[in-house]
C-alpha cells in the first residue's frame, strides 16, 4: 500500500494552509477534512483539495493510503469545513479503473502543489501509465448529506 509520510517542512506549509482554510480562506478549493480516528475515536483534521468532475465532488489522496484515508474508510463519514461552514458527507471510494480521468484532472489543477507525490506522472502522461499508478491514489466521491 503506497503511503508517503509528510516531512517537517510540508507539515508547516499544510498547517498554515489548514489555518487559512479554517478561517474561511480557500486555496483553490481547499477544505479542512474532519474525520473520526479509527483507533482513538477523536476527530482528526487535515487539509484536502476538493475538486469537481461532471458535477460530482471528489477528494484524492496524493500521498497514497494516508491516515485520513484509513480513517475515512473506517468512519464511513466525514465533514468538510471552510471557515464556519460545515458540510457532512458520505464518501464513496472510486474503483481503480475509474480513477485515471480524476487523477489527470487533479494533476492539471494541483501539480504545482502536489506533483512531487505522483512519482513522475503528469497531466499529459499516457493513459496506461496513469491507470497503472491508480491503485496508489485513493479517490472518494463526496456525497453531501
Amino acid at each position: 500500500m503506497r503511503y508517503l509520510a509528510p516531512k517537517r517542512a510540508s507539515n508547516a506549509i499544510n498547517d498554515f494552509a489548514k489555518w487559512l482554510t479554517a478561517h474561511g480562506v480557500s486555496l483553490m478549493g481547499s477544505r479542512v477534512l474532519a474525520v473520526r480516528g479509527r483507533k482513538s475515536g477523536e476527530i482528526r483534521t487535515t487539509i484536502v483539495n476538493v475538486f469537481t468532475h461532471e458535477g460530482e465532488r471528489y477528494l484524492l489522496a496524493p500521498r497514497g493510503h494516508t491516515q485520513w484515508v484509513r480513517n475515512l474508510r473506517a468512519a464511513g463519514e466525514g465533514e468538510l469545513r471552510l471557515g464556519r461552514r460545515r458540510q457532512h458527507f458520505t464518501p464513496v471510494e472510486i474503483a481503480d479503473a475509474d480513477k485515471p480521468a480524476l487523477i489527470r484532472l487533479y494533476l492539471r489543477k494541483w501539480a504545482w502543489e502536489t506533483g512531487a507525490f505522483f512519482d513522475g506522472l503528469k497531466a499529459d502522461s499516457p493513459e496506461a501509465d496513469i491507470a497503472a499508478a491508480a491503485p496508489g491514489f485513493p479517490v472518494f466521491r463526496v456525497i453531501a448529506g
